[in-house]
């Protein structure tokens, strides 16, 4: 049996240029480039945000987070390094959830947007996946029911009881309230940019952080949930951070991440001191 329980995981995603423009400008000639900025535009004047739907997108970063059942990090990899090539990131990620026997996948708003982003994109490379697509089984054992946790575990869902509260500021606003990271430089709404750019190596890096973000969310909801210990959690923090020490020579990613968590934790240790002294932080 393999020791992952938990596989937590991020996309990044870039437009599919020639699928946009053969289904939104099929009439005009455009490079894919320009009809994918052409339909941004388009949505930016639409809606206020540029942010392409789900169906218009391939996932070019899929940062994965191995988690052991007793909530420790394993390891934390991008699919397809150097390459980065899409259909293979595509096969990569769901040959990896059945070859670690179908651990629960583990997202912040993935049932939103990173799974229907991957259950597509099997669809169009044609991967099957029919221990995913369980649609003969009872429909609570189906993995992609939505309150089938044990497949798939949305914190987002978690923490906002299935969207009946809005989670304003998201992992970001959830990494912050536990003196984390949270988005530093980076964010989802550069990454097309970056792409065009030839930043792949920087768009995985981003990929990275909000994995670690998200992990660390998901240990805090271990607590809630009553699996941990806030001594628990906190000896988990302390390996998955010496992990990110280890090997921060090799990732300028992890660099990044730890300094900004050492500047997170000394606002919060002067707000404490300030508090102590009877001064307002």
């Amino acid at each position: 049996m393999s020791d992952v329980k938990y596989l937590i995981f991020d996309i990044e995603t870039v437009g599919d240029g020639d699928l946009i423009q053969k289904v939104r400008f099929p009439d005009e000639e455009l490079t894919p480039r320009e009809a994918t900025d052409r339909y941004r535009r388009q949505l930016m004047e639409e809606t206020g945000k540029d942010i392409l739907p789900g169906t218009f997108v391939l996932p070019v970063s899929v940062a994965i987070a191995k988690v052991a059942a007793d909530f420790r990090l394993m390891e934390l990899t991008v699919l397809d390094s150097p390459a980065f090539r899409p259909q293979e990131i595509v096969r990569r990620f769901w040959q990896g959830w059945q070859h670690y026997d179908r651990p629960t996948l583990v997202t912040f708003n993935g049932r939103g947007y990173d799974m229907p982003v991957m259950e597509l994109a099997a669809f169009r490379y044609g991967i099957s996946v029919p221990a995913w697509f369980n649609v003969d089984s009872k429909s609570f054992e189906q993995s992609r029911n939505r309150y089938n946790i044990d497949a798939h575990l949305d914190l987002q869902d978690l923490l906002s009881n299935f969207g009946a509260f809005r989670m304003s500021g998201g992992l970001n606003l959830l990494a912050n309230l536990i003196n984390k990271p949270g988005k530093s430089g980076v964010d989802g709404s550069q990454v097309q940019t970056m792409y065009y750019n030839g930043q792949v190596d920087q768009i995985n890096d981003y990929c990275r952080c909000d994995v670690l973000d998200t992990y660390f969310v998901f240990l805090r909801t271990r607590v809630v949930l009553g699996r941990l210990t806030l001594q628990e959690e906190e000896t988990l923090v302390e390996l998955a951070r010496q992990m990110l020490e280890e090997q921060a020579e090799n990732h300028p990613a992890y660099q990044h991440y730890l300094k900004v968590w050492d500047q997170r934790l000394e606002r919060r240790l002067d707000s404490v001191a300030a508090i102590s002294g009877g001064q307002t932080p």
